[in-house]
């Protein structure tokens, strides 16, 4: 399909118009650039705003947030463009802007503080901080005037000042004592982590047990997902659900409702509005518990998870629609995350205009429709299958489109989806077939996709949502991985090239001569494709790295080239290197040094992404395991001992790391093939282990028939491994140190598998 354009309208273009800048003016975040016309006085995070408060004694209004957030935008009109709210800002503040996707480490440390003193958080993040940084008063959106029982942000910003003038010593002992209880938490088990020479080892099977007993504790389970409402994918949970339903299958209960959970909540996830059914792609969260009504951003990081949780399913299921529901992902990726070169960019927003002449944004107003325009559209146009029912009918009984709307007035907080629909399927497709006369559902799929394609075209005449073009390094590591599983899985050669492009983006304008990973790159503004490079680029964090190192094994697994496992060792040797926590293990987000910041932190949570050290743990293991090396092998049991307090009490806040436990506890199944990948005979074995990938920990490794090839030279257990008599290929099947006997056929390697 082609590529619909972007409105000229952009949020920083139309901005730039002889108005008045601040200081973030000169930056290139979208995000940033987006409050650069603000009559704010802001500044971007950096020893100038801090000279600044210092100086003067003023306390520093911290707002963190993304370009693509939607509540961040309703701030803004209600606070940061109200030129009287402006004036109390700036006469009594230092006020600070920053982009939580360009600056994940001073998100997290105000985000630890603004969750613990107000129970939750979210963005955008609003923190008052003293003039050394650290935090005293804090909260997310605040609306412009008292309201509904809640402080507006009017009277936060007076009431704060005051309290600095009248109670400043005060004020000061609390940011503080605070300081150092968020310092505390940063370290954790550090009794544990200190026996790990006298021989303390990783917990086993209980955590996974009770991380399951905590799923299915929060499981909603008439529409699936983890939480009432809102509700959010969770990637990081239905990773482990599929890790779960995959090693129990079919003995256990467990293993029996982990599939049952997965399975159901992605189904309905795949029906709700959360997915866009016309461009495809998924938003960041449903608003309610039916999945139905979402806040419309879509965010890189949500298509790369949820493109490998979907290609798994179908790997577990070998049921075509998880198929579908993945490819949809990735091709909404490649059509408009995409630039030219390889890279992926970060999000679209959930606002746009509703018009080409439109002058104020709405949310979702690029997604939803009327029942008049879809009728128009579609017209009169009879079903192909059932001459005697209209399409129009057959769609809008289908996608829930009625003439007053399908969105809940609770639902509609601004007023803004007023007779418009957001499309969901709440019937199921056997009822619909036989109301309207059709055979199956795959002649229903047929007759919708008529009308999806006059949809989409007339979508391509709409205002396109602000793209956030800053292209991070750890979410197109996680994309390298979406787009590598898929292409191994459906044999789908096009997803492979689009991983292998990307890799080499992210060599070519994300890697550094001294081997280090910059955190993000920027295209030309205002919507060039040409890559910017800048005087003092922000250095990679711990997750650019581990993302990019699981990216480059699944690449690796994906087209059988060494050279990705090459790059994925120096990677992770310097990512040793600059985040290993050599005192009590693990590894912090963080470089040391950094004198802009309160503290080094050591994530132990899996949120929207999973956190560094799980990832770490699992590509430990993996990398670990391919060459031999029991230096990978024993970070990865310290790293897991060093969280035993937090898996043991509560693993359902690592559910990523559980799944890297249950993996240490288990070894990975090696299946390494003798022969070259040219080779028809190779590749037959070769594509029955990529079916069984859903094999726990199953790690694929081909010799390419030479003794003197890279996983031969550095691993010797596979360099022994040679072709039998006859010079056939040849595939073995290794579990912990025990190797099965070599097999020639497909057959033989799928029943060692037990496929």
């Amino acid at each position: 399909m082609a590529s619909s354009s972007r409105t000229e309208k952009t949020s920083t273009e139309s901005r730039f118009t002889g108005e008045a800048r601040n200081r973030l003016a000169q930056e290139r975040s979208p995000y940033l650039l987006q409050h650069a016309t603000n009559p704010v006085d802001w500044y971007p995070w950096g020893e100038e705003a801090f000279q600044k408060a210092r100086s003067e004694d003023k306390l520093i209004f911290l707002s963190i947030g993304y370009s693509t957030c939607h509540w961040c935008h309703v701030m803004e009109r209600e606070s940061f463009e109200n030129k009287n709210i402006a004036s109390i800002m700036n006469e009594y503040f230092v006020n600070v802007k920053v982009d939580r996707e360009e600056r994940p480490d001073v998100d997290r440390i105000y985000m630890t503080f603004v969750q613990a003193v107000s129970g939750s958080g979210g963005w955008p993040m609003s923190v008052f901080l003293t003039p050394d940084l650290k935090p005293v008063a804090g909260g997310t959106y605040f609306p412009p005037e008292d309201n509904y029982g809640r402080p507006g942000f009017k009277s936060v910003l007076l009431n704060t000042a005051k309290q600095w003038m009248e109670q400043r010593q005060k004020l000061s002992a609390t940011g503080t004592k605070i300081t150092e209880l968020l310092r505390q938490t940063t370290v954790f088990d550090v009794g544990v982590a200190n026996q790990l020479l006298a021989g303390t080892t990783p917990p086993g099977q209980e955590v996974w047990e009770l991380c399951f007993s905590q799923v299915l504790d929060n499981y909603e389970p008439e529409f699936g997902g983890f939480s009432q409402a809102p509700k959010f994918p969770q990637g990081a949970v239905l990773s482990f659900l599929t890790h779960l339903a995959s090693r129990e299958r079919p003995q256990s209960e467990m293993g029996t409702e982990a599939r049952q959970m997965l399975l159901h909540t992605l189904d309905k996830m795949a029906a709700g509005g959360i997915n866009d059914h016309i461009f495809q792609g998924f938003a960041r969260y449903s608003t309610d518990r039916e999945w139905h009504v979402p806040h419309f951003e879509k965010m890189l990081y949500d298509q790369a998870q949820l493109s490998v949780v979907y290609t798994n399913a179908y790997l577990l299921t070998h049921n075509e629609k998880y198929a579908k529901t993945a490819r949809g992902i990735l091709e909404y990726v490649m059509r408009d995350l995409s630039h030219p070169d390889g890279g992926f960019y970060s999000a679209e927003d959930a606002d746009s205009y509703p018009t080409k002449n439109s002058v104020e944004k709405r949310e979702g107003a690029f997604c939803v429709w009327t029942h008049e325009e879809v009728a128009t559209l579609i017209g009169d146009r009879k079903l192909e299958a059932n001459p005697k029912k209209l399409l129009v009918d057959l769609f809008c009984a289908y996608y829930t489109v009625r003439p007053e709307g399908n969105v809940p007035p609770e639902k509609d907080h601004h007023r803004e989806f007023r007779n418009q629909n957001v499309l969901a399927v709440f019937r199921p497709a056997a009822k619909i077939c036989k109301e309207f006369g059709l055979k199956d559902e795959a002649t229903l799929d047929n007759e919708l996709a008529v009308a999806r394609k006059i949809l989409y075209d007339r979508r391509l005449d709409r205002p396109r949502p602000h793209l956030d073009n800053k292209i991070i390094t750890s979410w197109n590591g996680m994309m390298i991985s979406g787009f590598a599983k898929a292409g191994s899985a459906l044999g789908d050669d096009d997803f492979t090239r689009r991983a292998i492009d990307a890799a080499n983006f992210v060599r070519r304008y994300l890697l550094l001569e001294s081997g280090k990973l910059l955190r993000s790159c920027y295209t030309d503004l205002p919507a060039g494709a040409g890559i910017v490079q800048i005087e003092s680029p922000i250095e990679g964090f711990l997750d650019d790295y581990v993302c990019l190192v699981r990216g480059l094994l699944d690449l690796y697994e994906c087209t059988l080239n060494s050279d990705w496992i090459e790059w994925a060792e120096r990677l992770q040797m310097k990512q040793d290197e600059l985040f290993w926590d050599h005192g009590h293990a693990g590894y912090f987000s963080t470089i040391s040094g950094d004198t802009n910041t309160l503290f080094r932190l050591k994530e132990d949570h899996d949120g929207a992404e999973p956190c560094g050290n799980s990832i770490a743990a699992g590509n430990l293991l993996r990398l670990g395991t391919i060459l031999d090396s029991v230096d990978m092998m024993d970070k990865a049991k310290k790293l897991l001992t060093s969280f035993s307090g937090r898996l043991t009490r509560v693993p359902l806040a690592l559910p990523e790391m559980t799944s890297a436990l249950m993996l240490y506890n288990n070894a990975p199944t090696q299946v390494v093939v003798t022969g070259d990948p040219s080779d028809s005979e190779t590749m037959a074995l070769v594509n029955i282990a990529r079916r069984s990938l859903l094999v726990p920990g199953l790690i694929l490794m081909v010799t390419s028939g030479n003794p003197d090839s890279f996983l031969c030279r550095r691993n010797q257990s596979v360099r022994k491994m040679k072709k039998p008599e006859g010079n056939y290929q040849a595939a073995f099947v290794c579990r912990g140190r025990t190797c099965s006997l070599p097999v020639t056929t497909p057959a033989d390697l799928a029943a060692l598998l037990k496929l």
